[in-house]
């Protein structure tokens, strides 16, 4: 009689190939590589995780249906991954639609409406650095609860802040909304990466996200006709119900997650090989010192970093760009059109919402295409296609009303290029920096470009309210599409700095390859982590095996200098779109407040 390994094996298995792996090797910076033949080792393994203790290899049909467990437990993660941002995506956009009701029904202009959807990304101007911290040491279950318990709170303030007419509690919503938004997406992520990397990751963070996007676009669809069939809290009711769902799908994954990441064979965090050695103190007291050495290596410290090289501050740069282009235009894209094309509130509305809908789409077919064209730089080209198409639709909003006379081609455009980006952003990752780093850079990626729409989004509003005083009749916009097309512009230079960077950097280590460097490669694991994203060479791959000292070597010479410079840069970015909030609220929000005494 064959015996199916107990959940319990996948844990030992893999905290005793990590102690095999420490011994071999000091350095655990490990990077997701293209070796089709390793894939297909981890895929046969992973649910037979026992060495020395497996049977026999069971017949075909035993097999697939150990497969199908693990798919079918992968894809309840999925499932409770997918929801926990539900809530967060709906709140996020469900003010856009309703700007000019909120203007009229509580006097603001366009710099207190920015003030709202700035007090939304400020707090993500760090915020998802800390829940990537927070995440890669305490653990992705303690965060995920963390940050929906915050959002559901800040979704509470808003809907109190509508109900009792004060725009200042509605700020202060968003602003504590701010606080779990943006590490409940680093969460999220973490989470697809930490189940999925060897099981097409492509499409399963496409999945992960596109239920994200799909909140966002019935949040712009349905709020105007929302506030006319049931009133104008209807949304803001909506809004709180959907968090609380999230918060309750969020408990049971936790209660379930133990099983859920021995079924799967997930990869264990830092937290997990911790529970591991206190086990093992019982009965090994130094294999369980050594576990405990290497979950501690699988913790990351923010100064680290400032030693991840100059293709991830390229990266950043693109972030930050990114930042200034989409999220302002979402949120604007209702009154610029309004403005700009003399429309309606609700067609204005209804118009805006299709620059949304394309990521409901878009998001399979990218993670299927990066997927299947693994061996070619097809990131790269996308993010590239995408920036084209938004300098398309921005383009075509400079350009004057009376010559195009509709803002549709230009949603369609920007609906297009914006649609499968974000995605593009968070694929490139795994590729950059080595998987211990995962979170963290998936924090920093977010925390720049919330950074770079904060600062953007409060501009803007400043920018509107002082052009509408000299140009009533709808051309105030023209100033800030044109800032737009600058700006867009400026992000397809830096997405091809990033290429060329990569580029610079395979050469080099190619040539030292080639002279015969005496790093001698890394046995490869049964179970490394392997699922191919970007398409990168063998010689490459050899590279990412190799261990820490070629890339350390490199970086350590050349670029942390480099590093500490853009991290100062970073950081002062941050901190200028809190002094920029901060200002505009007091002028805008405490001197409005002062003078109605």
């Amino acid at each position: 009689m064959l015996r199916t390994p107990s959940p319990s094996e996948h844990r030992r298995s893999s905290c005793d190939e990590l102690l095999v792996s420490a011994d071999s090797d000091g350095d655990d910076l490990e990077f997701l590589s293209d070796a089709d033949s390793i894939s297909t080792l981890r895929v046969a393994n992973s649910d037979h995780p026992s060495t020395e203790s497996t049977p026999p290899p069971a017949p075909r049909r035993r097999r697939l249906n150990e497969n199908q467990r693990a798919f079918l437990i992968r894809s309840l993660a999925l499932f409770c991954a997918c929801w926990l941002s539900v809530g967060s995506h709906y709140a996020s956009y469900v003010l856009g639609p309703l700007k000019s009701r909120i203007s009229r029904d509580l006097g603001t202009g366009h710099a207190e409406y920015s003030l709202l959807i700035s007090a939304l990304s400020l707090n993500s101007t760090w915020t998802p650095l800390v829940g990537g911290i927070l995440a890669g040491t305490l653990g992705t279950t303690f965060t995920s609860i963390l940050a929906t318990g915050v959002v559901f709170i800040g979704t509470a303030f808003l809907l109190a802040g509508d109900v009792w007419g004060d725009v200042r509690i509605m700020a202060a919503g968003m602003f504590i909304f701010g606080l779990g938004v943006s590490p409940l997406a680093v969460v999220q992520e973490t989470i697809i990466v930490r189940f999925f990397k060897s099981h097409g990751l492509g499409v399963s963070m496409a999945f992960g996200l596109v239920v994200g996007k799909g909140s966002s676009f019935v949040s712009a669809r349905t709020s105007y006709p929302l506030t006319e069939r049931f009133g104008p809290r209807a949304p803001f009711y909506v809004a709180c119900l959907l968090a609380g769902m999230s918060v309750v799908i969020n408990l049971a994954y936790i209660a379930a997650s133990r099983w859920l990441i021995d079924g799967a064979g997930a990869e264990l965090e830092a937290v997990d090989i911790n529970e591991e050695a206190q086990r093992r103190s019982v009965i090994n007291m130094s294999e369980a010192q050594a576990l405990e050495k290497v979950a501690a290596k699988r913790r990351v410290h923010l100064r680290e970093i400032t030693k991840l090289g100059d293709v991830f501050w390229a990266y950043i740069a693109v972030n930050i760009f990114c930042g200034t282009i989409w999220a302002p235009f979402t949120h604007l894209a209702a009154n610029i059109i309004e403005l700009r094309y003399q429309m309606t509130e609700r067609d204005a509305a209804n118009t805006a919402s299709y620059v949304l809908v394309g990521s409901i789409f878009l998001y399979p077919m990218c993670g299927y295409i990066v997927d299947r064209f693994k061996r070619k730089p097809i990131v790269i080209i996308l993010l590239v296609l995408s920036s084209v198409f938004t300098l398309g639709a921005y383009t075509w909003l400079a350009l004057p009303s009376s010559w195009t006379r509709t803002a549709k081609p230009a949603v369609a455009a920007f609906g297009f290029g914006h649609g499968f980006s974000p995605l593009l952003l968070v694929l490139l990752v795994p590729k950059i920096v080595p998987l211990k780093f995962i979170s963290t850079a998936l924090g920093a990626h977010k925390s720049l470009e919330q950074t770079g729409a904060t600062i953007f989004q409060t501009l803007a509003g400043l920018a509107m309210d002082k052009a509408k005083k000299d140009h009533p009749d709808g051309s105030s916009t023209q100033g800030i599409i044109n800032a737009f097309l600058f700006l867009n512009f400026l992000q397809l230079l830096s997405i091809l700095g990033v290429a060329y960077l990569q580029h610079r950097r395979e050469k080099i280590l190619s040539r030292k390859v080639r002279r015969g460097s005496s790093v001698s490669a890394r046995p490869v694991l049964p179970d490394d982590p392997s699922q191919p994203l970007l398409g990168v060479s063998s010689l490459q791959n050899r590279r990412y095996s190799t261990g820490s000292r070629v890339v350390n070597e490199e970086i350590s010479k050349k670029e942390v200098r480099r590093g500490d410079v853009f991290a100062t840069i970073s950081g002062t970015l941050i901190i200028s779109a809190w002094i920029l909030f901060l200002g505009t609220a007091w002028f805008k929000l405490g001197m409005k407040k002062n003078s109605g005494n």
